[in-house]
């Protein structure tokens, strides 16, 4: 399936000043596959390294970090020439094997020539902990996300629409022709969501019920990995807050409460857990801006935040709004189809580069997101349906003056201002080409 990091890692293979690569991502996202089909397409040959399935590896790091030493091992143990330049060398779930995270540094001082990505399904937790010497300075960085609404689009063979949409002007309405497939397929993209098994079994059988087959299995998977991996004592409290995100993004202040995730328990208790669920990638913070200024997370306050799922379509399944209340567009829901709009367009601007933030004023306004654009605010207000009054959006553009800003609804494409802020209404099935109107 047609990822576009593919595009990033041709770029970082190609860098003069390259450095030894590490690729974070959630669990499942598709990190290996990757990397597979890019070293397939773009090497003469490829070692495959993986610290978990064949933990006696991890010895080859275990005497020093002679490099030179190292790759001699490695030829032997895999029968393989590596060769500068023309071999790629992966090291699968690294977080297993320290030294060899440590030996990155030595690979970029001693043989930068060598191409070696590595990634981990909890890679992010274990940077975080102290007793690794991590190579600061001498990797380069690259996070892969769940398949992105663009990529589910041309997954699903659609990629006529990524043509026809690519630079469609705000003055022209979009007909049914195009807007009822779009519809349909965001819709459906809310169900099925974009880690790649799942989308796959959705390619394959169009099955609706073996789709959520295969995201309970992920869930599973997840709550394992947080009795194999966590801290013992922040088990329970991981799945505490793993249970409560649903329910709070579906609150109408959506602000994450740690109270609400148990009785009698305070941030204090479960800050710890709410970081380790972060570093590993499944869920996403923002934080609050109330005095926007550049760089935003200059101006965050780090004790106010939101709390969303890295994945729309197991939001859907954690929380256990059927398929058919999707499709049939119940009003029952009216709260969680917000919550799933609102993770859906967090999950699309974190696929494309931004770093969100979200701004009150008070009780009074909230502006969904805020993102900075080449030192501009860029205020981002997010609808479920085809209402875009915004008075919240309104104010901040009184008291900002931002040039450009974004409503996001099932409304039709339009451009406005709003105060002296141009506006574009953009469907929430065009998230992924925003860029197009902002950086025109």
């Amino acid at each position: 399936m047609y990822r576009e990091i593919l595009e990033d890692l041709k770029k970082w293979k190609n860098k003069a000043r390259r450095k030894p690569l590490i690729l974070t991502g959630v669990r499942q996202c598709g990190k290996t596959y990757i990397i597979e089909e890019f070293a397939h397409k773009n090497f003469e040959s490829y070692v495959y390294v993986n610290f978990e399935s064949e933990d006696t590896l991890s010895a080859i790091f275990e005497y020093d970090f002679d490099v030179n030493r190292i790759v001699t091992e490695l030829e032997r143990h895999f029968k393989t020439p590596i060769t500068p330049g023309e071999t790629l060398v992966f090291f699968d779930e690294i977080q297993e094997c320290t030294r060899a995270i440590t030996s990155l540094k030595y690979f970029c001082e001693k043989m930068r020539d060598l191409h070696i990505v590595c990634a981990g399904s909890l890679l992010g937790v274990a940077l975080k902990k102290k007793q690794i010497s991590f190579p600061v300075g001498k990797v380069n960085r690259l996070q892969l996300f769940p398949m992105s609404f663009k990529e589910f689009i041309i997954a699903n063979g659609r990629t006529d629409l990524i043509e026809i949409f690519h630079e469609w002007p705000t003055d022209r309405e979009i007909p049914k022709i195009y807007k009822e497939p779009m519809e349909k397929l965001l819709q459906t993209y809310y169900i099925v969501g974009g880690m790649p098994e799942v989308v796959k079994t959705w390619i394959e059988t169009h099955d609706y019920e073996e789709v959520e087959e295969v995201q309970n299995e992920i869930l599973s998977d997840y709550a394992d990995d947080f009795s194999k991996h966590a801290p013992l004592s922040d088990i329970p409290k991981i799945r505490w807050i793993w249970d409560s995100v649903p329910v709070q993004l579906a609150k109408e202040n959506n602000k994450f409460v740690f109270s609400h995730v148990k009785e009698g328990k305070r941030s204090a208790d479960l800050e710890d857990a709410l970081q380790w669920l972060v570093d590993a990638g499944l869920l996403i913070k923002t934080e609050l801006v109330e005095k926007p200024e550049i760089p935003l997370d200059g101006a965050a306050n780090k004790t106010y935040f939101k709390v969303y799922m890295s994945d729309v379509g197991l939001l859907r399944a954690k929380s256990k709004v059927s398929v058919n209340t999707i499709l049939e567009e119940s009003d029952l829901y009216v709260r969680y189809k917000g919550a799933f709009a609102e993770n859906y367009v967090l999950n699309e601007l974190k696929s494309i580069g931004k770093a969100p933030f979200f701004w009150r004023s008070g009780n009074t306004a909230e502006v969904d997101f805020i993102y900075d654009e080449e030192g501009e605010l860029v205020p981002v207000e997010v609808k479920a349906a085809d209402n875009t009054q915004a008075k919240s959006y309104k104010q901040f553009c009184k008291k900002y003056q931002p040039p450009k800003g974004l409503k996001l609804s099932k409304k039709n494409i339009a451009e406005n201002l709003c105060e002296s802020t141009k506006t574009y209404s953009i469907p929430l099935y065009l998230e992924w080409n925003i860029d197009h109107y902002i950086k025109a």
